[in-house]
Formats: C-alpha cells, sequence, structure tokens
C-alpha cells in the first residue's frame, strides 16, 4: 500500500473526447475514497461572437449568429429574431410563426438524431464508436440517419441549405418554399413516423444506469410545447419574463473554464430536452403522451440517464409538429413583414436541441448592433454535469481502475450532449489518489 504522505498522481491524456462537440478537460482529485476536487474545465479560447456583433445591423444578425454552431444554427437565428422583433415591436404573423416551429423542429430530429445514434448510444451498448456499433446493429443506425436526414432537409426547406442557413430575416423569412416542395417533404415525414416510434421504443428498452438525482428543471413556457419566445419557468416555482433572465440568473467565472458557470438561486440546474419534458408533457399531444405512457418511464423523471429517451421522444413529438404545420400549408403573397428599426434593448429565448439558449441585444436608432449577450444551454448546464458527475461517480465507486472511472465521466457528459464551443473542445483526464 503507497504511504499515505505520498501523493499517487494518474493522468490519463484523451486529447480530444471523441463523440462530443469541441475540446475540454476534466481533473478529478480523490483523497480517502472522497472527491476532494472535481473540475470540468473548458479551455478553448472564448470566440468572441457577442463583440463581433457590435457594429453590425440587425439585418445581418440571423445570419451572423447561425455561424456560432453547425449541428444547431436555427436556434441562434430564432432566439435573435424574438429578441429584436420584441424590441422593434414586430409581429410577423401566424404563417412565419408557423413555419419558424417547422424549421425548429428540422434542426430538433437532426441534432437529436445525431446525438442519439452517433455520441451516446455506442456507450451503453459497449462500443467505441458507431462505425462498430453499426455492424451489430444496422438497421438502428441505418434508421437514425435515415430521420437525421430528414431534419436537414426540413431544414433545407426553409433554410435553403441545412449547414447554416440563410432563410431566415428579421420579420420572417426571404423566400418561401413551393407547395410542392412542401407536399413531397410531407409524405416523407408521414412515412418516418413509425420509425420514429419504434426508435423512441428502442431508446427506452437500453439498459441505462438508475440513477436519482435532484435538480431544478428549466425551460420556455409558451401555449404549445416549447421552441420559440415565451416566459421562462422551472419546476420549482419560477415564472418570469424572457427580459428578467439576467436578475434570475447568475452567471460567474471559475479559474479552470473559459465558459461561464450558470446557477438559479446559487444552485446548478438542468435545461434541454429532460427539463422540457419534465415541465411541459401536458403541451404534447395525445399520440406522443399515449407513446410515453407505454414505456417503463414515468414523467418527470430525475434520472438524467433518461435524456437520451427525451430526445427520441422530441423526435417522434418534432415529427408530428412538422406534419400538423404543413399539412396546412399555403405559399403566402410574401413571407416577411416590414421592419422599422428602433434603438432600445431586446430580449429573445428558444429551446435549442440542448436547452433554452438566451439572447439581448442592444441596438441604436439605426439598427445597428452596440451590444450583445448570448447564454448558450451547454454553459447553463456546465454546473449540472459537474454535480452529476460527482454524485454517480460516488455510487460507481471510487475505488474503481481509472480506465473505468474515465470512461463513467465520458458517459456522463456525453449524456448531456455538450456543445463545448458553443460554451466558449474533451476529454484529458487527471486523476489524483492521495
Amino acid at each position: 500500500m503507497a504511504d499515505e504522505t505520498q501523493q499517487r498522481s494518474v493522468e490519463l491524456h484523451v486529447p480530444v473526447l471523441t463523440r462530443v462537440e469541441g475540446e475540454g478537460a476534466l481533473h478529478l482529485r480523490i483523497r480517502d475514497g472522497q472527491i476532494e476536487q472535481l473540475q470540468l474545465a473548458i479551455f478553448e479560447p472564448p470566440r468572441l461572437f457577442e463583440k463581433f456583433l457590435e457594429g453590425r445591423s440587425y439585418e445581418e444578425v440571423p445570419d451572423l449568429v447561425a455561424r456560432i454552431c453547425g449541428i444547431c444554427p436555427v436556434a441562434y437565428q430564432m432566439s435573435a429574431v424574438d429578441a429584436l422583433e420584441s424590441l422593434f415591436g414586430i409581429d410577423p404573423g401566424p404563417w412565419v410563426q408557423d413555419m419558424r416551429r417547422v424549421l425548429y423542429c428540422g434542426e430538433w430530429i437532426e441534432s437529436h438524431s445525431l446525438h442519439i445514434h452517433l455520441l451516446a448510444a455506442p456507450d451503453f451498448f459497449g462500443y467505441d464508436n458507431v462505425m462498430a456499433m453499426a455492424k451489430d446493429h444496422p438497421d438502428e443506425v441505418r434508421r437514425g440517419m435515415h430521420l437525421q436526414g430528414l431534419g436537414n432537409a426540413l431544414i433545407r426547406l426553409l433554410g435553403a441549405r441545412s449547414v447554416h442557413p440563410v432563410g431566415v430575416r428579421v420579420g420572417g423569412f426571404h423566400h418561401a418554399p413551393d407547395e410542392r416542395e412542401v407536399d413531397n417533404l410531407l409524405r416523407q415525414l408521414r412515412d418516418a413516423l413509425p420509425q420514429a416510434e419504434a426508435m423512441v421504443r428502442w431508446t427506452a428498452a437500453i439498459d441505462l444506469p438508475e440513477r436519482t438525482q435532484s435538480f431544478p428543471s428549466v425551460a420556455c413556457q409558451s401555449d404549445d410545447y416549447p421552441l420559440v419566445g415565451g416566459r421562462i419557468v422551472s419546476d420549482r416555482g419560477l415564472s418570469i419574463d424572457k427580459s428578467a433572465f439576467e436578475q434570475q440568473f447568475a452567471e460567474h467565472q471559475e479559474p479552470h473554464s473559459t465558459a461561464l458557470y450558470s446557477l438559479l438561486d446559487g444552485q446548478p440546474y438542468l435545461v434541454g430536452p429532460m427539463a422540457r419534458l419534465n415541465l411541459h408533457r401536458d403541451r404534447l399531444p395525445a399520440a406522443v403522451t399515449h407513446l410515453m405512457d407505454s414505456l417503463p418511464i414515468d414523467w418527470p423523471s430525475a434520472n438524467p440517464f433518461h435524456g437520451m429517451v427525451a430526445r427520441a421522444i422530441e423526435i417522434y413529438y418534432a415529427l408530428h409538429e412538422a406534419i400538423r404545420l404543413l399539412g396546412a400549408y399555403r405559399r403566402p403573397a410574401q413571407p416577411f413583414v416590414p421592419v422599422t428599426p428602433k434603438a432600445g434593448t431586446g430580449f429573445g429565448c428558444s429551446e435549442a436541441p440542448r436547452g433554452l439558449l438566451w439572447h439581448r441585444y442592444d441596438v441604436d436608432a439605426q439598427g445597428l448592433i452596440t451590444a450583445a449577450r448570448i447564454v448558450p444551454p451547454t454553459s447553463q448546464n456546465q454546473a449540472r454535469i459537474e454535480a452529476d458527475l460527482r454524485e454517480s461517480l460516488t455510487d460507481f465507486g471510487l475505488d474503481q481502475p481509472d480506465d473505468a472511472l474515465r470512461q463513467h465521466c465520458e458517459q456522463v457528459i456525453r449524456n448531456y450532449d455538450p456543445c463545448i464551443s458553443c460554451a466558449t473542445h474533451f476529454l484529458r483526464l487527471t486523476t489524483e489518489r492521495l
């Protein structure tokens, strides 16, 4: 047995953590069988998008913020237009609002499909990557990639392309698709419903770890299942206007991370698909709730590993919602309303695939951005991920071999689908046993 006065330091280096967006590191120090220090470090350089926006016209904002993320550009566009239209006093009308939901449904489908099949599922089946998993589960992987492709097709329908779409503008869209395009895609979406249902049942049947943790769930709230705009609520009684976000949610800098930590009442909180289901199951259509009732999971759930099932359920929902809205599609004479900028501050929020995405813009009388603040979901989840790691590692067993600890940590982190680049790339793990 090592002398207790000596420090045994084991360093495991994985320069880029596979199957997450971005790079980061985890430092874990164990002393006398207890976690003494646990730090999820984000060390990417800040990307400075908020400063890039200063001096640019409000008209440029949707295209610029779409470059923040290649996986969920629509989310950044939707929060931005929500903020700017709120400031300018613009109601783009029901057609625009409906098509924005369709566009967002496309992003949920493609992002959730990628996470489930390429990033998360290999962990639970014991594979290093999706290519290895596909050899034994080809039909499941093929089904996931088909659904992901349908999500991209929905984004292209209204955004002109699926990566960094350019179809969105303040006041509406630059172009309205032809009705024949819509009808063709609508048939494909309807044909995919049985596949999506089967995928939900497949994820719910995976032998997921049994973990029960306590955390607030936070999401937007509107009349429908939340996508764009609305109030910000929690399951602990919070209900605020989006303009009050900065008064309720406190961000702070930790020395080990270039991403800010966000706390609610001094505590970590959860955003994302599981938080949305925990809060808004009653806003789902009957077909989705009926499917949920047939699963061996009770909602609301306190098991973070149910996040993958929640993503699958949201894919099924997004298909239903896109079908509902496109089923009544009529091409408008003009896909946008006129915009007259004015000076002031606008606040916007929407539900990115990974959770609540909040924007604030200060604008001058000419419509130029003088200041911007963007709070992405991954930075909001960072404190929750650390809390989850601390609890789940203790349950897993701190006396486990270092390789087992590293694999468990990666599984926990990947479960949140973190877009680390948006938050400011993972995983270098340093374990110290004292």
